[in-house]
C-alpha cells in the first residue's frame, strides 16, 4: 500500500529501499451496503476524479450502484503502438483489483522513479502518467514504478533491455462511500466529517488516521483490511466510531447514524425576546465536564442526546439553567436572564 508520494523520495540505504518505502507507505451506529466495482456494464463508467477530501487520498464520482439502461457501447478503437526511437525502450503497464480480476479503469496514478538515489538519497521522479494503461518510453536502464489508487498502492523494480516489457500491477482495493444520519434524515454535506484509521477500533494501539476530514459523498480508495471511521457531527461531542471491511474490487456504503439534535443558545430578558448580543456561553455535562464554549446572541452546537448544564455570561452576570437532547429535535434553548 502506499499513502502518497512527492516529486522525489528521499532514503538512505541500498536502492531497494525505495521498492520497500512504495510498498509500506459500538453497536456500530452504521450499517453498510457493498457493490462490485467491476461489474459487467452497459454503459462506462464514469471516470474517478480526485474527491473534496484529504488531496490524493479520495475519490468522487464512483461507479453507481445502479445504472439505467444505455444502448451497447461501439466497438473499441484500435490504438496504434507508440513509436519508439532508437535507442529507448517501450514500457506498457495496467493495473488490475488483484490475480485474476478486470483491470482497474480509472483513477490510477503511475509514477516511474530511477533505482538509484543521487548523491542527496532522493530517487527522482522520472515519469508520470493519470490514464488507465500507459505506455512510458525509457532508455534501458533499472527503475521503480509505483502505481497509486487512492490509499492503495504497488510498486515493481523494473529493468528494460532492448524489448518491450508489459507489466501489471495487481491493486487489491476497494472504495467506501460515507454518508451520516439523524435517525431517518441525512446530515448536510458540511456539517459532518469522517476520519479513517487502519485496524478495528478495539485495538488499544496508537495509530493515526490515514484520511482526515473526508466529507459526505466522497469516496475513500483503500487497500482490503479492516478499518474504522470515527464520524464528527458538529465540532462538540457527537462523535460516533464505526468499524468497517473493505474487500478488494467493492464499493461499500456505510451510513452513520447520529443520536443528536441542533440546538440555538440564546439569552433573553423574557420568553421568546431577542437574544442579548455578546453573550459567553458554556455547555457542561451534569458532573461538570465543559463540552462546549462559544460567544455570540445565538450560537448553534450540535449535541449528543442527554442531559446537560448551560451557563451564560453577559455584562458581568451570568444565568443557567438545565436542558435535555432529543435525538433530532432541533430547537432553540433560552436563557432567561434574571
Amino acid at each position: 500500500m502506499a499513502w502518497g508520494l512527492g516529486r522525489g523520495f528521499r532514503v538512505f540505504g541500498r536502492c531497494n529501499a525505495l521498492a520497500l518505502a512504495l510498498l509500506c507507505v459500538s453497536p456500530i451506529h452504521a450499517y453498510s451496503q457493498a457493490s462490485n466495482l467491476t461489474a459487467p456494464q452497459t454503459a462506462a463508467p464514469a471516470p474517478l476524479v480526485p474527491g473534496i477530501g484529504v488531496p490524493g487520498t479520495t475519490i468522487a464520482n464512483p461507479t453507481p450502484l445502479a445504472q439505467p439502461p444505455a444502448p451497447p457501447p461501439p466497438p473499441p478503437v484500435a490504438q496504434a503502438a507508440p513509436i519508439v526511437p532508437v535507442g529507448r525502450v517501450a514500457l506498457g503497464v495496467a493495473a488490475r483489483y488483484g490475480h485474476d480480476a478486470l483491470p482497474i479503469g480509472g483513477g490510477l496514478i503511475w509514477r516511474v522513479y530511477s533505482a538509484k538515489p543521487d548523491s542527496t538519497g532522493v530517487f527522482h521522479l522520472i515519469k508520470e502518467d493519470r490514464t488507465a494503461a500507459p505506455t512510458f518510453i525509457l532508455p534501458p536502464g533499472n527503475y521503480v514504478v509505483h502505481a497509486s489508487l487512492g490509499l492503495a498502492g504497488a510498486a515493481k523494480a523494473i529493468q528494460l533491455r532492448a524489448d518491450t516489457v508489459h507489466e501489471v500491477f495487481d491493486i487489491p482495493a476497494g472504495g467506501v462511500r460515507l454518508e451520516g444520519r439523524v435517525g431517518d434524515v441525512r446530515i448536510p454535506t458540511g456539517q459532518i466529517s469522517f476520519d479513517i484509521f487502519p485496524g478495528s477500533q478495539f485495538d488499544t494501539s496508537d495509530r493515526r488516521s490515514i484520511a482526515q476530514n473526508v466529507m459526505s459523498g466522497d469516496v475513500v480508495m483503500l487497500p482490503e483490511g479492516t478499518y474504522y471511521i470515527v464520524s464528527n457531527y458538529g465540532d462538540a461531542n457527537s462523535v460516533v466510531r464505526s468499524d468497517v471491511k473493505v474487500e478488494a474490487a467493492k464499493l461499500t456504503d456505510i451510513v452513520v447514524t447520529h443520536r443528536a439534535a441542533v440546538l440555538t443558545l440564546k439569552l433573553v430578558n423574557d420568553n421568546g425576546g431577542e437574544a442579548l448580543a455578546n453573550t459567553q456561553w458554556t455547555v457542561l455535562t451534569p458532573g461538570g465536564d465543559v463540552i462546549k464554549e462559544s460567544i455570540g446572541a445565538f450560537p448553534r452546537v450540535v449535541l449528543a442526546e442527554g442531559d446537560y448544564h448551560l451557563i451564560a455570561r453577559n455584562e458581568g452576570k451570568t444565568f443557567q439553567r438545565d436542558f435535555k437532547v432529543i435525538t433530532g429535535v432541533d430547537r432553540e434553548v433560552e436563557v432567561l436572564a434574571r
